[in-house]
């Protein structure tokens, strides 16, 4: 999309949206696009999806900011599920669209493997995002997973 279309969605100026999007593209977020000239230059994202991993030189402040970027992500991923199985009340795409939820005890070798393997299927389409990759029929479709270790209460 180009400043302008961004505008009109958002509600903002063309302005702003032309620095957001500068500033997005120098740390590598986004890139212009083909197809564009002059004003009318089109950007588009760069890749899907983020990680960030906690290493030795990362801050208190740093992880303390990661730490809020994982809980809001987490609770928009929520809201946005709740959200469609709320719309889908009925049909295909409501008896597609499922939540589940599974405990077992692993070492932590264990654990890497299953959210690897999760990781591994959640990204087999995404070669789809392009435009002229995605099949008849097809939605958007949000896929989230996680495994973490778990307190019981005694």
């Amino acid at each position: 999309m180009t400043a302008t279309q961004l505008a009109e969605r958002l509600d903002e100026s063309p302005a702003n949206c032309s620095w957001h999007l500068r500033k997005l593209a120098e740390h590598d977020f986004i890139e212009e696009a083909t197809g564009g000239s002059g004003r009318q230059r089109p950007w588009q994202v760069r890749h899907v999806g983020m990680s960030w991993a906690e290493d030795d030189d990362v801050t208190g402040e740093e992880l303390r900011a990661g730490h809020a970027l994982s809980r809001m992500l987490l609770e928009r991923w929520v809201d946005r599920f709740l959200s469609a199985s709320e719309r889908e009340v009925s049909g295909v795409w409501r008896d597609s669209s499922m939540l589940t939820q599974q405990v077992a005890w692993l070492t932590p070798e264990e654990l890497a493997d299953v959210t690897t393997r999760l990781q591994e299927v959640a990204s087999t389409h995404a070669d789809r995002l392009e435009a002229g990759d995605r099949p008849e029929g097809s939605r958007l479709c949000e896929i989230v997973a996680w495994g973490a270790p778990v307190e019981v209460a005694r």
